[in-house]
């Protein structure tokens, strides 16, 4: 099964924060980053630190 992360590519775009910006928020590694742009499998682990950072960022904006 293909992976792609376009989704959070474009949600990090309409919410105006930069894939690094999102990264060093997360604690992810920049290799880890060109993997996911490169469509490559990453850990559920690093998934888990992603999505946590987006609830928290989701839940930021809908407080606004």
């Amino acid at each position: 099964m293909a992976v792609s992360y376009n989704r959070l590519w474009k949600l990090l775009i309409d919410k105006g924060i930069s894939q690094t910006d999102m990264r060093k928020a997360a604690g992810i590694a920049p290799n880890t980053l060109t993997k996911m742009k490169k469509d490559e499998d990453v850990s559920l682990r690093v998934l888990g630190k992603y999505a946590k950072l987006l609830i928290v960022i989701l839940r930021m904006w809908l407080s606004i």
